[in-house]
């Protein structure tokens, strides 16, 4: 594939922003890409695919280009070695002079016998995930280095799966559905679909068939009172207001008002008329909604280490201490939060990380902080290994009034 300047640039503003700007990679992109309303289809998915390429594998780069800090300098020289670890040949451009091809494929044998470089994953991550995970680490954390799927959940409001397929089909875009996530199609091949009219027109959303299955977990009804207590823009909320069946009441709760700024634009989208915002500026919030809800969601905030394939720049925004911070977090929202369930009303607590003390962890703690009051029905996983993004959801019934 030739390369031409203006694409190659793109990409290293990309690499700019999110490498040194420490931006996050989906906004960056999205921002980049908005600057040229000539790039083509071709153009706008080698930009986007190339950045996250390199992210993805960022500390196999630089090590095999001998960058020890990233900067302004050595931009290119992580996107010649990338290109040259791909088998092409770069072109004799001045800012390629400093890469020497054969030196580069000569760490690259080397330093792929090591995983914790060969996976592009800081130091602290590899000792933790062998410690919380054992033996399925390697393999789990050599699926999220996988290019995550495109996967479509269908606004039952408005269509059914089968419809949507057939719709999206005669826009040339061929979906494969999931048989355990009843609304999800899997596309084919990885195409932009928020400018089809039929998002536009609310007849479906974007989100993983693991996270799809999170509201389902939940067991909902039509007529039901469903609390979302973090609800950040609103995927499950949608979801759960489309298995409502736009009967009964979705009160959906975040700390942070832009997030159910956003969410507002995609209720008035999908038609889901059942949905309630409300900004938690106060524990009174919680308070006022104690036992009031039939079903709880709880996806709690965490480290993400589940959906890496998406959000791979994470892998060097995390730390320790900042894993170590949203374990009280997750700890105080199921304590405070539980308040709002109905006696033997049902909440999930789920998020989309892999670690055990992240997940069964907490639960157990809040189920010995609370014996008698509540009991553990059912937990499930995803693993990123089965194709979708890595989640954990616990399913709890509340037994007292307490």
């Amino acid at each position: 594939m030739r390369l031409y300047k203006n694409t190659v640039d793109a990409v290293i503003q990309i690499l700019r922003e999110v490498c040194i700007d420490k931006r996050y990679a989906d906004k960056v992109i999205k921002h980049v890409l908005k600057q040229n309303a000539r790039w083509g289809a071709r153009d706008r998915r080698f930009i986007a695919e190339t950045a996250y390429e390199i992210i993805r594998n960022l500390r196999l780069v630089c090590e095999c280009a001998g960058v020890t800090q990233i900067n302004e300098q050595n931009l290119y020289e992580l996107f010649g070695c990338w290109h040259i670890l791909n088998k092409k040949e770069l072109p004799q451009w001045s800012e390629f002079e400093k890469i020497y091809p054969q030196k580069i494929l000569t760490n690259f044998s080397r330093l792929t016998a090591v995983f914790k470089i060969r996976e592009s994953i800081p130091d602290w991550m590899d000792e933790l995930g062998r410690q919380e995970l054992a033996d399925k680490w390697e393999s789990e954390c050599s699926a999220m280095n996988e290019q995550a799927a495109v996967v479509l959940r269908v606004n039952t409001l408005k269509t059914t799966r089968n419809e949507l397929q057939k719709i999206v089909a005669e826009n040339g875009i061929e979906t494969a559905s999931v048989n355990w996530a009843p609304e999800a199609l899997v596309l084919n091949e990885r195409q932009n679909v928020f400018k089809l009219p039929q998002f536009k027109d609310g007849l479906f959303e974007m989100q993983d068939a693991a996270s799809q299955d999170v509201s389902l977990f939940l067991q909902i009804e039509p007529g039901m009172r469903v609390i979302d207590a973090c609800a950040g823009a609103g995927g499950k909320t949608l979801h759960i207001a489309s298995l409502l069946k736009n009967k009964g009441k979705v009160i959906s709760l975040d700390v942070e008002q832009w997030k159910l700024d956003e969410l507002m634009k995609r209720i008035k989208r999908a038609g889901a008329t059942t949905v309630e915002t409300r900004l938690i500026e106060s524990g009174k919030i919680i308070k006022r909604l104690k036992g009031t809800a039939d079903r709880l969601l709880l996806d709690v905030p965490c480290s993400g280490l589940g959906v890496l394939k998406r959000n791979p720049d994470a892998k060097w925004k995390l730390s320790m201490d900042f894993i170590e911070s949203v374990k009280k977090t997750q700890q105080n929202i199921l304590e405070n939060y539980s308040s709002m369930l109905k006696p033997n009303g049902l909440m999930v607590y789920s998020t989309c990380s892999l670690l055990p003390s992240e997940n069964e962890e907490q639960v157990n703690l809040f189920l010995n902080k609370n014996k008698g009051q509540y009991k553990l029905l059912e937990e499930k996983r995803h693993w990123p290994s089965e194709g979708f993004d890595g989640f954990y959801m616990a399913l709890i019934k509340k037994t007292t009034d307490s």
